[in-house]
């Protein structure tokens, strides 16, 4: 099978492509993937053959953009000026990609994301927002992620109006039963078939894009011209490069879908950090000098952003983002298969969530901090050094945080990534304790000045928050993995020339 344009760059990994190639085809991957074959990736049909129902979603959600355009309008009509979306990982990370792409269309409703469980940013969202002329969005796929129903409890209490209220959750959640129960605007019940993070072309991601006025019916018409033979290649392409120890896929995107990456990192990170194995993707780290970079890079290039020169490289020509949702599912569903593993379940992620809870039931530890250098003495050449910061999404810091991460990148020539709390524990998180154990994990904690109570629990927001960074450490280092806290201050020096 001749390559498609834009894979003639690949190098010293030509080979190992093709041989994932030449499995694919011989495989029919493509084919069996499309007619819902589990065998394509295990002989159990568990959590494969109920998560295929993202190939279907841009030809059946496309009946329901009439709608979803009329529940917009009648919000708009309403007097609605802003929305609060209320979720994590899958059920937040493409609404804030359309924000950023397409922003609001006139007349339309503002997006605030709020996946955080950061007191400053809850009670920001709610100080600073005109309640009356705002709606809350509750998503959860399972109706009882912690984050989610804890941000709900709240806004409820500071706002009890279930008209101004929707969720989008899969049929028969005890999210689902609650907007019934209150008689919320809308329950929007998601296709149960859909992984979270494939969930972008479904509900979770099209009742936001229809607030915010996206064209949807144009975003869904342009999935479904996304190339088979150019996923497939993709997908070979990612999965040769990690077998021959280039698993750091560096994502270099244009400025007009420049926040892509955000949704990127979970589909990849989540779908193949798995069974020790597994690609790294690297979003948002800008492009270096070339003897910054280890021989463990894979670069992708999308829309013709700059490109370096001496590695293996991806050239991806267009920057359409319906394609680019469907092109990359499709690539990360076969490289799954080339890899050997199941592409659409996270068996490590309840483990940061059992940790949070033992600490909830018997109350935050003390950690101590340990010295940023003793932690950076472990890094060697072919890690990943990754920021796990459990801040304000909304101050500063997280700036100044992204500086120090190129800093790092530039004095250890190591990839870097940059998560903030605790919403990569939602995109990334299953990576990190499923992966290969070449991740160095840098935890900072941010002070609360305030915190907020949580209605229904005898802790707050900032408990919770630290309870998630506590869990998470502890589940981190259960796995015998390189991760301490650091000083915030500290780590932040290193953002100084």
């Amino acid at each position: 099978m001749d390559a498609p344009e834009g894979f003639s760059r690949l190098g010293p990994i030509e080979d190992a492509v093709r041989a994932a190639v030449d499995d694919l085809v011989e495989r029919d991957a493509p084919t069996r993937m499309q007619q819902g074959d589990h065998t394509l990736w295990q002989d159990d049909p568990t959590e494969v053959a109920d998560r295929l129902g993202w190939l279907h979603s841009p030809d059946e959600m496309r009946a329901e953009v009439a709608d979803l355009e009329a529940f917009a309008a009648g919000v708009v009509a309403d007097g609605f000026q802003h929305a609060v979306l209320m979720g994590m990982g899958g059920s937040s990370l493409f609404p804030e990609v359309l924000f950023r792409t397409f922003g609001v269309a006139d007349g339309r409703l503002r997006l605030h994301v709020l996946d955080t469980t950061d007191p400053a940013a809850i009670a920001r969202a709610t100080t600073g927002l005109p309640l009356d002329h705002t709606l809350f969005i509750a998503a959860s796929k399972s109706g009882t992620t912690i984050e989610t129903t804890s941000q709900l409890a709240h806004f409820s209490e500071q706002f009890p109006n279930s008209s101004h209220f929707v969720a989008i959750t899969d049929p028969g959640t005890p999210l689902a039963e609650l907007g019934r129960e209150r008689g919320f605007r809308r329950v929007f019940e998601n296709r149960p078939d859909i992984g979270g993070r494939y969930s972008a072309l479904s509900y979770f991601g099209l009742v936001p894009g229809a607030l915010l006025g996206v064209d949807l019916a144009a975003l869904l018409d342009r999935a479904t011209i996304a190339d088979a033979d150019v996923a497939l290649w993709l997908g070979a392409a990612m999965a040769g490069a990690a077998r021959q120890g280039r698993d750091k896929l560096t994502l270099l995107l244009p400025d007009e879908i420049g926040s892509f990456g955000l949704w990127l990192e979970q589909l990849i990170a989540e779908s193949t950090g798995k069974k020790g194995t597994g690609v790294i993707p690297v979003a948002g780290e800008p492009l270096g000098r070339p003897d910054v970079y280890g021989d463990d890079r894979l670069f992708v290039v999308v829309g013709g952003a700059e490109a370096p020169q001496e590695h293996p490289l991806v050239e991806l020509r267009h920057a359409d983002l319906g394609r680019h949702v469907m092109l990359w599912e499709m690539a990360t569903a076969l490289a799954g298969a080339v890899l050997g593993i199941n592409p659409f379940d996270q068996p490590n992620v309840a483990e940061a969530k059992e940790a949070t809870a033992r600490v909830l039931a018997e109350g935050l530890p003390d950690i101590s901090e340990q010295p940023l250098e003793k932690l950076l003495a472990a890094v060697e050449a072919g890690d990943y050094l990754a920021i796990h910061a459990y801040i304000d999404p909304g101050s500063d810091v997280a700036a100044q945080l992204q500086q120090a991460r190129v800093a790092l990148r530039d004095r250890l020539r190591v990839a870097t990534t940059l998560g903030i709390g605790p919403r990569f524990l939602h995109s990334t998180g299953q990576l990190h304790k499923g992966g290969p154990a070449s991740g160095v994990f840098v935890q900072v904690v941010g002070d609360d000045a305030i915190d907020v109570p949580i209605p229904g629990q005898d802790y707050g927001f900032s408990t919770l928050k630290q309870a998630q960074a506590a869990g998470d450490l502890a589940a981190l280092e259960a796995k015998g993995l390189r991760a301490a806290r650091v000083s915030l201050d500290e780590l932040l020096k290193e953002s100084t020339p």
